[in-house]
């Protein structure tokens, strides 16, 4: 336009643009060279309507005190609602759960082996040919292949972990696997004492509690939308996706299952465990050296 003296309707054309942008870019061009073509913050140099502390200080206040929501607040206040909720975003008190002082982190061990056995499941999909989250392409999915159940458990004091993978998650795969862990942690020299699990139907079921009677182990659960309670198990659960279920390629779900009684080995025998002082879970265990992680 400057150079070529071409007109402006001309070069908006070739360039696909609007004229009005021609316009705009030649004159910041005349008035500050170069330098004003480089991009540049889209953030307002001036806020005319900005709130005052004031009254920010009056929003939040009705948000923590009273718990009002932003469109209650925009009410009362005679605003806008998108400025109020912009203002409690700003403040980082745009959800109610934000407002809730954070609960402490209550730790806990039992004083030996046994005393506390953590029982959990995890649903994990079948396959025939490896999936999106290991390939990225979500069109090789093994679509119908169903779900497989991994059952685990993990003892409270010495972390020792066994788990198996069962094609469901009903009441008699559960009292079965219980029996199997019980069995396989007395060949340790460890009798379970008490187990606790969440309140997952298979756990509530007459068979579950009469199984854990004849067994002499006491049932515990925990607190509705408390899983922290059982929070070993639930660690457990993500170190087993992280370091076996995803940690690599299978080509197929029986693979994968084949793999967990190595991994098992590793995590008790050899993984180092920061709440154990960098030590595996079979240190622990007094008078054990070797031990497989999965009944056969």
């Amino acid at each position: 336009v400057l150079e070529d003296r071409r007109p402006v309707a001309e070069v908006a054309t070739e360039m696909g643009i609007s004229r009005r942008t021609v316009y705009k870019w030649v004159q910041r061009f005349c008035e500050g060279g170069e330098m004003a073509l480089q991009d540049g913050s889209s953030e307002p140099g001036v806020l005319r309507h900005q709130l005052g502390q004031d009254w920010v200080d009056l929003i939040v206040e009705l948000r923590t005190e009273y718990k009002l929501t932003a469109l209650r607040i925009a009410k009362q206040l005679d605003l806008a609602r998108s400025t109020v909720a912009a203002v409690l975003q700003r403040e980082g008190i745009s959800q109610l759960k934000k407002l809730e002082p954070k609960e402490p982190i209550v730790r806990y061990e039992h004083d030996g082996p046994g005393e506390m056995l953590h029982i959990d499941i995890k649903k994990l999909g079948r396959f025939w040919r490896a999936g999106h989250r290991v390939t990225g392409d979500r069109k090789q999915d093994s679509q119908g292949a169903g779900w497989e159940f991994v059952h685990v458990c993990i003892d409270d004091y010495s972390r020792m972990a066994y788990a198996e993978v069962l094609p469901d998650e009903r009441k008699e795969s559960a009292t079965a696997f219980l029996q199997r862990a019980v069995k396989w942690f007395s060949q340790l020299g460890i009798t379970i004492k008490r187990v606790l699990t969440d309140n997952g139907s298979c756990y509530k079921s007459k068979l579950w509690y009469a199984t854990n009677k004849s067994l002499g182990i006491r049932v515990k659960k925990t607190r509705p939308y408390r899983p922290q309670t059982n929070g070993k198990a639930e660690r457990f659960i993500q170190t087993l996706i992280r370091e076996w279920a995803y940690f690599r390629i299978y080509a197929t779900s029986n693979e994968r299952m084949a793999v967990l009684p190595i991994y098992l080995i590793h995590y008790n025998q050899h993984r180092e465990h920061s709440s154990l002082k960098l030590k595996p879970p079979i240190t622990r265990v007094p008078g054990v050296y070797n031990v497989a992680g999965i009944h056969s």
